[in-house]
């Protein structure tokens, strides 16, 4: 492609409440390329679309009496979380909830949403996908993030087992279209390519800290995101993933002495894909250089954040509101 593939990450949410059917359906309509759904596991081992595993901040469950006593305190990747947990409920159980906005101060006119719509399994949007493939000629991808690798295992889950048969059912029907598949860990991308599971593999990298998994078997000695982002990282990456997703304050601020179009250029020289996350209007988001008054809800000049990440040469951007993305990446 000429431009960067446009990912509606959890759809459209800066519109719709993430991961809602229609905000799936808004970034489709709205130009998309492809769409992300996060995955984590109901108790009875279906995948379910959430950010996390915690459902508290982005359902109703607080207001299901019978759901009280449920709530509980977990360690979740080494730091300690109250709430909700999906792991805890079954899917008919969490069928019942219904989403809400997880960002309302931020965004209000999602918030006005609340309420109106159940949780989708992963199934469901391979369904909702394929629908749209046949009735608008388009061949839209999707872009699977496994949340929780380790914790999930950890817990007894066989992940990779479930997201394989997960997707070896919903590719029935969505057969012709792009599939990948990303995680901040990486074993359970080598477990994932181990089982033969189709799906272009890509590792997410943050700007600061290190993978979980590693962190779990290796302690301090775990190479964090930033060394994995390193010409020797990327050296070991090489030929074990696809390609990497970055934090985009890897490109848009490097370290002193780096440079992020360097970092991009030298994940190309090494036949690595490079996707970029997340392409956010809001002050809040954007990095200080581009934040404008108003507060950290009014939009500052992202036209001018996502023009740098453009000419960085990435080959995918994810983006809360697809219809700018649209308007400034080309469609």
């Amino acid at each position: 492609m000429t431009r960067p593939l446009l990912i509606g990450h959890r759809g459209a949410p800066g519109y719709r409440p993430e991961h809602t059917r229609s905000s799936y359906l808004l970034a489709l309509e709205s130009g998309a390329d492809a769409v992300e759904p996060d995955v984590v596991f109901s108790r009875d081992g279906v995948a379910i679309i959430r950010h996390e595993n915690e459902i508290g901040s982005t359902t109703d469950v607080a207001d299901h009496a019978e759901f009280a006593p449920r709530r509980t305190t977990k360690t979740v990747d080494g730091i300690e979380v109250t709430g909700w947990f999906a792991e805890d409920f079954t899917w008919d159980e969490l069928s019942r909830l219904r989403c809400r906005e997880r960002l309302p101060r931020l965004r209000p006119d999602s918030a006005r949403n609340d309420g109106a719509e159940p949780m989708m399994r992963l199934r469901d949007l391979f369904d909702l996908v394929a629908r749209f493939a046949e009735a608008s000629g388009r061949r839209p991808g999707i872009v699977v993030e496994i949340k929780h690798a380790t914790f999930f295992a950890g817990a007894g889950f066989d992940v990779a087992a479930l997201i394989g048969a997960e997707l070896a059912a919903a590719r029935l029907d969505a057969a012709d279209l792009p599939l990948w598949i990303e995680s901040f860990e990486l074993t359970i991308l080598d477990r994932l390519a181990d089982a033969g599971v189709e799906g272009t593999r890509i590792f997410l990298l943050e700007s600061d800290g290190a993978p979980y998994d590693l962190v779990a078997t290796e302690g301090g000695r775990a190479r964090g995101y930033r060394e994995w982002a390193s010409p020797a990282g990327l050296d070991a990456l090489r030929g074990r993933v696809a390609g990497v997703s970055l934090d985009k304050r890897m490109i848009l601020e490097p370290p002193r002495g780096a440079d992020g179009d360097d970092l991009v250029s030298a994940a190309h020289e090494r036949e690595l894909i490079v996707f970029t996350w997340t392409a956010r209007p809001e002050n809040a988001f954007l990095v200080r250089r581009h934040r404008r008054a108003g507060g950290r809800a009014a939009w500052g000049d992202y036209r001018g954040e996502w023009g740098e990440l453009a000419a960085s040469g990435v080959d995918g951007v994810f983006v809360d509101h697809p219809d700018l993305g649209v308007e400034v990446f080309g469609h």
